[in-house]
C-alpha cells in the first residue's frame, strides 16, 4: 500500500500538533460576590467623580477658598428648604442662562429646573430601579418614567454614551451614600 506524500505530511502535521505541549489555561481566581460588589461601587464613586455629578447635584457653602460641597448635603441636589433667588428683572431671558449661586438650579430658555436628589431616600432614587435609572441617563426621561417629561438641561445629553456596566456601577454608588430627605421643587416651564 502506498501513501501519497500530502497524506503523510498531513498524518505527520497532525501527530505533531497533538503532541506539542498545549497552553495551560490560567487558573481562574475566584472574586467572592463581596468582593465583585465593591469593585463596582468603587467603579461608580470613580464615574460620579469624574463625571462631576456632584458639580450640580450636591449643594455648596461659602468659605475663605470660595463654594466648596457641602459634604452633609452631599448629593440631595436643589435644597429645597431654600428659596430660589428671584431672576434679575434686568437680565434678558432667552439666549442668557443663569444658575444659583451653588450650581443646584438653572434658569434659561427651557424653564427653570433643579438638580435631583441622587440619595438613596425615597424623595430621590430610593425606589428606582436599575432600568428607570438607566433610562434616565440613556433617555433623558423624568424619573426613568417612558411617559414622562424630558429631564431638561443642563443635564448633559452626553451621559447616554455611558456603558451598561458604567451606568450600574454609578447606579450601585449612589445606593451606598447616605439618603437625605429633600424633595425638590418640580421643573418650570418658561413663564412666556
Amino acid at each position: 500500500m502506498k501513501t501519497s506524500i500530502p497524506t503523510l505530511i498531513l498524518f505527520a502535521s497532525l501527530i505533531f500538533l497533538s503532541c506539542k505541549d498545549q497552553p495551560k489555561e490560567d487558573p481562574i481566581t475566584a472574586i467572592s460576590e463581596e468582593d465583585k460588589i465593591k469593585n463596582q461601587v468603587d467603579h461608580g464613586k470613580y464615574m460620579v467623580d469624574v463625571l462631576g455629578c456632584t458639580d450640580c447635584h450636591t449643594p455648596k457653602k461659602m468659605t475663605a477658598q470660595g463654594p466648596v460641597h457641602d459634604m452633609d448635603k452631599f448629593m440631595m441636589g436643589f435644597d429645597a428648604s431654600q428659596p430660589l433667588p428671584p431672576v434679575p428683572e434686568n437680565v434678558p431671558i432667552g439666549p442668557w442662562v443663569l444658575f444659583a449661586g451653588d450650581l443646584t438650579a438653572g434658569v434659561g430658555p427651557w424653564g427653570t429646573s433643579y438638580a435631583a436628589n441622587l440619595t438613596p431616600h425615597e424623595t430621590g432614587i430610593g425606589s428606582w430601579s436599575l432600568a428607570q435609572f438607566t433610562k434616565a441617563l440613556r433617555d433623558m426621561k423624568y424619573k426613568g418614567e417612558e411617559n414622562s417629561r424630558p429631564i431638561m438641561p443642563p443635564m448633559p445629553k452626553h451621559y447616554s454614551y455611558l456603558t451598561d456596566d458604567d451606568i450600574a456601577a454609578i447606579f450601585a454608588y449612589l445606593k451606598t451614600i447616605p439618603a437625605k430627605d429633600n424633595l425638590v421643587p418640580a421643573y418650570q416651564p418658561p413663564s412666556s
